[in-house]
């Protein structure tokens, strides 16, 4: 099949794309002009240049493609405003059904995320749980999941949504603050640990999204896919900690001042007009109070979705990864308390929480 990737330069998209070509699939990837496309190219994947809200950039890229898997996505950056947020998660994928109904695309598979629930009160969620989107780029993604099943319904285009879990494995970073602060035993919880996190290995979701692909059971529906069950974060912690070779954090400070600390921070940044994006703010914190657990039976029975890597192995790989990588050192190191207010308290929440 001819294939045309979204976000091929990303983590996911880069995952997606090199099994779409081991596959023996043709694929061609939208990349912008400044990004580096060395990796796409040795692939043999085919480049096309361009903005992604540019509308006659995706009607010319999705001439031919059988399939179109739209990855990319504005995330969590410094200095994007909610239009800016719209612009790219939600109108340029209004942009990409109007090109797979033109082009009488086989099928469309769009990439949201699980953090459309922002946090889960009666756990575990499914895809019937009514959204509760807790910023811009989560309402934004909702939209376009809207737009995508509305689209699908109303003008026949075969369509899937994919809400991955907490996306990690070798090559992903967004996981790396985590890992390096529990290996350098500088994390510390706020709260008593006690939230579910649902993750995903990035093969186990690359396996979604080819399933998704190949499913006519899947057109005009949303799929979780995550890993086999959900783990607390206090023992997420503590199955990183094992697999570094240190003890597993056991410090827990109160959760509301360092919520009020983040208000005032990011209260701060706007009053003085700093553009750059605060070291520490509430949807940070907020990692340590969201709930996130959620079921992927749907994906299982319609889908006939099975995750082949477990959480234990996936951690394992992905520490090696990092320890191969030099991220993470070898050596454990303390901070002295100055430091670890101005070191830490950034980074505590790390990047898991932008899911």
């Amino acid at each position: 099949m001819k294939a045309f990737v979204t976000g091929g330069t990303g983590f996911t998209g880069g995952h997606l794309v090199k099994r779409l070509v081991k596959d023996g699939h043709d694929v061609t990837a939208l990349a912008r002009p400044v990004s580096n496309t060395e990796k796409l190219e040795k692939l043999g994947v085919n480049i096309v240049r361009g903005d992604i809200k540019d509308r006659d950039v995706i009607f010319e890229a999705t001439k031919g493609a059988d399939y179109v898997f739209n990855i990319a996505a504005a995330f969590r950056e410094a200095n994007l405003s909610e239009e800016d947020f719209y612009d790219v998660n939600y109108r340029s994928v209004k942009h990409k059904l109007e090109a797979c109904e033109k082009h009488k695309v086989k099928k469309f598979i769009h990439c949201s995320t699980i953090g459309v629930v922002s946090s889960v009160s009666n756990p575990p969620a499914d895809e019937t749980t009514p959204a509760c989107p807790g910023d811009a780029y989560q309402a934004s993604k909702y939209a376009a999941e809207r737009e995508v099943l509305k689209q699908s319904e109303e003008r026949s285009i075969p369509a899937t949504v994919i809400r991955p879990c907490a996306i990690y494995g070798p090559g992903d970073l967004r996981m790396l603050k985590l890992f390096k602060m529990i290996s350098k035993k500088r994390f510390v919880f706020f709260g008593q640990g006690k939230v579910h996190l649902h993750t995903v290995f990035i093969d186990n979701l690359i396996d979604g999204f080819m399933l998704a692909a190949q499913k006519e059971e899947a057109n005009g529906h949303v799929f979780i896919i995550g890993d086999e069950g959900y783990v607390t974060l206090k023992k997420l912690a503590a199955m990183v900690a094992k697999e570094l070779g240190v003890s597993e954090p056991n410090i827990h400070l109160p959760y509301r001042p360092a919520e009020e600390m983040a208000k005032l921070v990011e209260y701060s940044y706007r009053k003085l007009k700093i553009k750059k994006e605060p070291p520490i703010y509430k949807r940070r914190i907020a990692f340590f109070k969201n709930n996130r657990a959620f079921s992927i039976e749907k994906a299982k029975t319609i889908l006939g979705y099975h995750p082949k890597v477990d959480l234990e192995t996936g951690i394992s790989q992905t520490a090696k990864w990092y320890i191969k990588k030099g991220f993470i050192a070898k050596c454990v190191s303390f901070l002295p308390a100055m430091d670890f207010l101005l070191f830490t308290l950034p980074c505590l929440s790390c990047e898991i929480a932008a899911i």
